[in-house]
């Protein structure tokens, strides 16, 4: 534990319409342990603030989609506390196996931040880290942390071991000790991810495919698969064939 701070912000999004629930007591004990482990930490509800459905603008134009995004409400304040942080801790309630809906809201918006990959060429959340916390009564944690895995590390988060936390049955999560071992060491990982990844400014690159030697290696990836073809399917198709003949 450190009490240097590093210059390491983490944002934690209460994404639950109750200040006083599970989801709340979760990302409270996640985002208390970064700051004792030198982050400087905010928590807010997210049900605070007024966030529009996303307009797909990019639909009728790649390039329409950018920061600032176009509609002006109170998402445009949750957006800049994400771009000013190195991390996010979200926590969501389960709602139908998924995310609550004005979280949906929120990671719609943020395309903003992802396509500038086709205005300046990086998404501006390249290379932050996030982890995640799903409580619900029944079931659909993983579904609900899986998706905002999958989604939240294609815009370019870093998702580090063990950045997730969950507790999907009926009662106090305070007794759950699993649940609030997982959502110390989410505190935790998180700052350790970030002062490994910080000094790193680019991942992807989105002019990759215009490298000659990645052209050549795409080129033989095509001929290799030909005499791979060559060999392996006379004898697969020997199988098909038998298997075909069985059934009539």
């Amino acid at each position: 534990m450190t009490d240097n701070a590093d210059n390491i912000r983490i944002l934690g999004i209460n994404a639950s319409p109750r200040k006083y629930g599970n989801t709340f007591k979760l990302l409270y004990i996640a985002i208390e342990t970064a700051r004792k482990y030198g982050a400087e930490t905010e928590l807010i509800h997210l049900y605070d603030y007024e966030i529009k459905p996303c307009l797909g603008c990019l639909s009728d134009e790649q390039k329409a989609c950018r920061y600032p995004c176009v509609i002006d409400d109170d998402g445009r304040i949750v957006l800049e506390k994400i771009l000013k942080s190195d991390g996010l801790i979200i926590a969501t309630p389960i709602y139908w196996y998924g995310p609550s809906g004005h979280l949906k809201n929120l990671i719609d918006r943020m395309t903003a931040f992802e396509n500038m990959i086709f205005i300046d060429g990086r998404s501006w959340v390249e290379g932050k880290v996030a982890a995640f916390i799903a409580v619900g009564s029944d079931s659909g944690d993983i579904n609900t942390i899986s998706y905002l895995s999958i989604v939240f590390n294609s815009m370019g988060f870093v998702i580090p071991p063990w950045a997730l936390a969950y507790h999907a049955r009926e009662g106090d999560v305070i007794e759950n000790k699993n649940a609030l071992l997982d959502a110390a060491n989410i505190g935790k990982i998180i700052v350790e991810t970030i002062r490994l990844v910080k000094s790193k400014k680019e991942w992807y690159d989105p002019t990759l495919l215009s490298k000659e030697y990645i052209k050549d290696i795409i080129e033989k990836a095509e001929k290799e698969a030909v005499r791979n073809k060559n060999k392996q399917y006379p004898e697969r198709t020997k199988i098909t064939f038998k298997l075909l003949n069985k059934q009539e």
